[in-house]
Parts: C-alpha cells; sequence; structure tokens
C-alpha cells in the first residue's frame, strides 16, 4: 500500500509487528434529503450523500507474542488466519454545492484488541485508527472554496455495533465525561494538521447542554494549540450559507437532520408543535433563537438526568472563504442547473405547453450507474472510496447484519467475524 493510501495511512499509526484485517465499504453519491430545510419559498440545497463503513480486526493467537524472524512468522501463519474484529466507525457524508459534511454515525469496539498484549504506553490503536480514517476522508473530499464540516455527538452507551460485546471484560466502556473528552482527542489532529494545508482557518466547537463554560472546556484536549483551536459553543448559525444571504432565517433551517441525532429528533418535535402555517413560514411555537434551542436541549432525556451528550462541530474553511464566504459561497459553478442560478428567476410569457411526466424505471438501480468523479456538487475521487463500492441497500444490510452477531466471548465473536467477513 502506498503511504498515501487508507492502508499506508493505518499502517503508520497502527501498532508494528502485528496483522491487522482492515475491511472499507462505501456507497456512491446519490440524490438525498437536504440537511437543512431551505427558508420559505426558497428551493432546497441539491444534496447528495454517501456511506462509509471501516472495519478493523485482529489475530487474536498474535497476543503477547513477539516477532522473532521469518521463520517464526511462517510457523505463525501456517493455520488458517483466526480474525476476531475489534473496531467499527460508520461515517455519512452529504456534499451540496456550499458544504462537504463529514458525520459519524456510529463508532465501537469489541475489547478483544487487548489481547494482542501491546506495551505498556502504546498510544490507543483504536483512536488513532479513528482520527486516520476521518483525516483520511477529509483531505481527499477538500474542494477549493468549499467548507469542510466534522460533525458528531458524542453520549455513553454499552454497545453501538457489537451486540454482547459489553460482556467481554476486555470492554472499557467509557463514561459521558469520558467519551465527550475521547472524541475530542480524536478530532484534535485534524485541526493541528490543518495549519500546514491549505485551510485558511479550522476550528473546533464543543456544545455540551447542562454544562458552564468552564466545565466544556475541561473537556477540550490539553494541548499547546487547543486554546486557540476549540471554541465554546455551537457553529450552526456561522456555517450556514442561507444566514450569508438572507437577512433574516428561520431557527428550523439551521438545525440538521442526521439519523438518530437527539438535536434532530427536537427539531423533528418542534415542528410537529407548530401549526402547519407557522411551520410553512418557519416559525416555531416554543423556541426562537438558537440559545434557546440549547438551553431546551439541556432539559430532555438524552442531555438530563445525570446523562451528558457533547456536540462536536470541526470547521474548515479556505482562505478566499475567509476573506468573503458569500462570494465565494455563490462560486461552485457557472452551470445553470446550480443553486446559485437557479435563484435567477425568469419572467415567462406566451403559450403554455404541457410537458408529460417523466417515468422513473431506473430508480432502484441508480446506484450502480456511472458516477462522474467532479461535479458542482461533490467531489468523488478514486483514492477516498472504498476497497467496495455498494449499493445503499446492499450498506444498510450489511450493518445491520452485523447487529445481528453475537460478540459475548471471543468464541463466539470469532465465528460471527468470520460470518460477517464472508458475507
Amino acid at each position: 500500500a502506498t503511504d498515501n493510501s487508507l492502508l499506508g495511512k493505518l499502517a503508520s499509526v497502527l501498532p508494528q509487528g502485528y496483522k491487522f484485517g482492515v475491511h472499507h465499504i462505501s456507497t456512491a453519491p446519490t440524490k438525498t434529503e437536504p440537511l437543512c430545510s431551505a427558508p420559505p419559498g426558497e428551493r432546497d440545497d441539491k444534496t447528495y450523500g454517501e456511506s462509509h463503513f471501516l472495519t478493523i480486526s485482529i489475530d487474536p493467537r498474535e497476543g503477547g507474542s513477539k516477532r522473532a524472524s521469518p521463520g517464526a512468522d511462517d510457523a505463525k501463519e501456517a493455520g488458517p488466519r483466526r480474525q476476531v474484529l475489534v473496531f467499527a466507525i460508520e461515517v455519512l457524508i452529504f456534499t451540496t454545492a456550499w458544504q462537504t459534511t463529514f458525520f459519524v454515525s456510529k463508532a465501537d469496539s469489541t475489547g478483544y484488541l487487548q489481547l494482542l498484549d501491546l506495551p505498556q504506553g502504546t498510544p490507543s490503536p483504536i483512536r488513532e485508527v479513528a482520527s486516520t480514517f476521518l483525516k483520511y476522508l477529509l483531505e481527499h473530499r477538500r474542494r477549493k472554496n468549499i467548507q469542510s464540516v466534522v460533525n458528531l455527538f458524542a453520549r455513553s452507551q454499552a454497545q453501538y455495533l457489537f451486540p454482547g460485546s459489553v460482556e467481554n471484560k476486555g470492554k472499557h466502556v467509557l463514561d459521558d465525561w469520558g467519551l465527550v473528552r475521547w472524541w475530542c482527542r480524536v478530532l484534535n489532529p485534524l485541526l493541528e494538521g490543518s495549519k500546514s494545508k491549505p485551510w485558511g482557518s479550522s476550528r473546533g466547537y464543543l456544545m455540551v447542554p447542562g454544562l458552564e463554560v468552564g466545565e466544556m472546556r475541561a473537556l477540550t484536549p490539553k494541548t499547546q494549540g487547543s486554546a486557540a483551536n476549540w471554541i465554546i459553543g455551537q457553529p450552526l448559525d456561522k456555517i450556514s450559507h442561507y444566514v450569508a444571504e438572507y437577512d433574516w432565517v428561520p431557527l428550523r433551517c439551521l438545525i440538521p437532520r442526521y439519523p438518530d441525532d437527539p438535536k434532530s429528533r427536537f427539531r423533528d418535535e418542534l415542528d410537529e408543535e407548530a401549526s402547519k402555517w407557522k411551520q410553512d413560514m418557519g416559525y416555531w411555537k416554543s423556541v426562537k433563537t438558537l440559545d434557546q434551542f440549547w438551553e431546551m436541549m439541556a432539559y430532555r432525556q438524552e442531555c438530563s438526568s445525570g446523562r451528558l451528550t457533547g456536540f462536536v462541530w470541526l470547521v474548515f474553511d479556505s482562505e478566499a472563504q475567509k476573506e468573503d464566504p458569500l462570494k465565494q459561497s455563490l462560486t461552485p459553478s457557472k452551470l445553470t442547473d446550480t443553486p446559485a442560478a437557479q435563484k435567477k428567476k425568469k419572467v415567462l410569457s406566451g403559450r403554455i405547453q404541457s410537458r408529460p411526466p417523466k417515468v422513473k424505471t431506473e430508480h432502484r438501480r441508480q446506484t450502480t450507474k456511472p458516477r462522474p468523479t467532479i461535479t458542482p456538487y461533490f467531489y468523488w475521487p478514486e483514492e477516498g472510496r472504498g476497497d467496495r463500492i455498494v449499493e445503499e441497500s446492499d450498506f444498510k444490510r450489511i450493518v445491520e447484519h452485523l447487529l445481528q452477531l453475537d460478540f459475548s466471548t471471543l468464541e463466539k465473536a470469532t465465528a460471527s467475524t468470520r460470518r460477517w467477513i464472508s458475507e
């Protein structure tokens, strides 16, 4: 693997002298629902979605051994490879003409990494893998003069992707405070590494509903540049291109819709609470400002009763965006079908002619069609794709299959790993 490939980058951060299995699957960019609603009377952003799933596995028989010679390696590899999954992460990418958003949907470990009996003081391989994978996707999906945003929410849970793994005594489940702190440490290298990249500015944002500013600050990394890199608060009104284009933007147009996301659920409830007329006009009944939204979030079940949920964003802007975000947000392409061009409404005249409806006969197979590498709405280079490209329905089936397996014991976890990889 080349140093610039995902395998090459993972090899540089994983412990030397051990064999790791890496599986990376992804989907092609496919038109999807927009993350944020457009202001009343405006068209929604044309949005494409892409899914990535990465797993890491080990051979538990390597635990505690030292690689003495090539002959020792050959003897070890004489038997069939026995793999067990130790980590998995799912990242969803949403792209528009103005922004690329990387949403960390799920991440989990099985606890079986401890079987390698790594030397004391070895950096956490799981943290290194998560950080490297996100940095890899970010670097390969960067578009000139287009903002990139990495987003996730951290909420402690015994198991997200590996059923039964909580019964493995080797699995260390972090509490809410520890998990928020862990994710900030995962993401911090992306900020510090961006200083040598062509980003005009990069900032991390942390919001934990219910905590004071000082308490949230204590959760950020303690590196030399941390104080400058991390802002306590949220950037939703700063990363919306609507805010730069309109004098007033309804609050509901700033809250993105993500799968299984607490703030998305709250947004939906506020929509249901509002009358149809008020919802169409962009008004909510009980929440009027972003500050109010986050204050109310602190009282919701996911963020109260002794529970903490941390919302984290990394925002990367180009130098041109830093100087003039509005001007640059309107220059992704001069094609007539871009959102920027659509805002120029033509005055129609003459006779009205009806057009026959288009029948979508190829809808189910659309993800198998060839995709361009670059359009005004997404950039899909070969370097940033998975080892296998699958349709969205197959991707969901693959992840769902993992959720039906059993990782409670090493024997069951090994059998489940074999089943999942062969599937």
